[in-house]
């Protein structure tokens, strides 16, 4: 089984949870900053996961749906509309969406390039031309610079030990997380992305049909570079 459609369940809510709403209060102040010249019809929160940025846009007023692969976390908030849906083939009309947002590396994570690509043919097809995306990724530089290969810590009774590498025939950034409760059995997981470089990621774009209007390292404005923690794209659909 595809370890994305393994690992994003109870566990992983646990182990991220201090990605919360208040980052997601940050993330959708950026886009407002950003996208501030014109009100979106409808948005599309793309990889929504539990739906933090889905709610914060909702609270301000935004006509915006969450689609994602995982019925664990699509189950999380049911106050918040989200619908089911595989990111290469996404289950809505051709240019349904003004905006696009894909937060916190959700794209990369399929083993053929074609599948990874198709990700952003999707985004193309929903956008109404004018639309923008932003898709927010980890910097490979920076990444690879910082590795920890091992990290253990104890949470909440429970140990996590973490072992982290990169593949370099496969190009790939690899998490093996182990977690275990005291009279529990031991539950492993695997992360696999893909580790872009910007220069792969604005072609990528450019070919499926996206004008780049900006690039950013990180939700404060700060330029994108090799010790830039963020690659965050900005796109426009022609």
């Amino acid at each position: 089984m595809a370890w994305y459609k393994e690992w994003f369940g109870e566990d992983y809510l646990e182990l991220y949870a201090h990605h919360d709403a208040g980052e997601a209060r940050g993330h959708v102040d950026f886009v407002e900053r950003l996208f501030a010249e014109a009100r979106p019809h409808a948005v599309l929160d793309l990889a929504c996961g539990a739906g933090r940025h889905t709610r914060e846009l909702r609270k301000r007023g935004y006509r915006v749906l969450g689609t994602d692969l995982s019925l664990t976390l699509l189950a999380q908030g049911a106050d918040i509309p989200r619908v089911a849906g595989d990111m290469k083939d996404l289950p809505f009309a051709d240019r349904a969406f003004d905006w696009v947002l894909n937060f916190f590396t959700s794209f990369g994570y399929f083993e053929s390039e074609r599948d990874n690509f198709r990700v952003l043919e999707e985004i193309v097809r929903v956008l109404r031309p004018g639309g923008r995306c932003l898709i927010d990724l980890f910097n490979r530089d920076h990444v690879l610079a910082t590795l920890e290969p091992r990290e253990r810590q104890e949470r909440n009774g429970q140990v996590i030990e973490i072992r982290r590498w990169y593949d370099a025939a496969t190009r790939r950034v690899n998490k093996r997380i182990c977690l275990q409760r005291e009279g529990s059995p031991k539950r492993t997981y695997l992360e696999s992305v893909r580790a872009y470089t910007q220069e792969e990621v604005v072609n990528g774009l450019n070919w499926a049909g996206l004008e780049i209007v900006a690039t950013y390292g990180g939700f404060g404005g700060e330029p994108s570079g090799d010790d830039s923690e963020r690659l965050i794209f900005i796109g426009r659909r022609s």
